[in-house]
């Protein structure tokens, strides 16, 4: 089951055409949905959770905690609601696309995609892109 909730105002309105399509994603990465939480926060909350889990003293604007097992893909996703609307206007795109791309990103990593060399952040911006048409395309009737 995914699930979506927040513990900010967001300018993103999560329903079943998104989890219909995160589902299809992790299908197409011939992988079963599992378990998936997703928690929108702010800044402050997201770097107390980066500081206390991952060590890193930095704003980031997602953080992954991998839970699956085999190829099923569960985790939970903190997203921060900050960071992603920073990030649309200084990338110059819409913030709806923004939040698609992050909450996407977040699977990817359930996946067991990275980003941490500049290969796996190139493939994983093709993913992001790919998986955000395929939103377009087949889920955003």
């Amino acid at each position: 089951m995914i699930q979506f909730s927040s513990l900010v105002p967001i300018e993103f309105t999560p329903s079943l055409k998104h989890k219909n399509w995160l589902k299809a994603v992790i299908r197409s990465e011939n992988l079963l949905p599992g378990d998936i939480q997703y928690l929108f926060c702010d800044d402050a909350y997201l770097l107390e959770r980066n500081i206390h889990f991952l060590n890193h003293d930095t704003f980031t604007d997602i953080i992954t905690f991998d839970n699956g097992v085999g190829e099923m893909v569960a985790g939970e996703i903190f997203i921060s609601a900050e960071r992603v609307v920073d990030n649309a206007h200084s990338l110059g795109t819409k913030i709806q696309d923004e939040y698609l791309r992050v909450v996407v990103h977040g699977v990817l990593h359930l996946c067991g995609y990275k980003d941490k060399t500049d290969e796996e952040a190139t493939n994983m911006r093709q993913l992001e892109n790919k998986y955000i048409q395929l939103f377009y395309d087949k889920f955003d009737a």
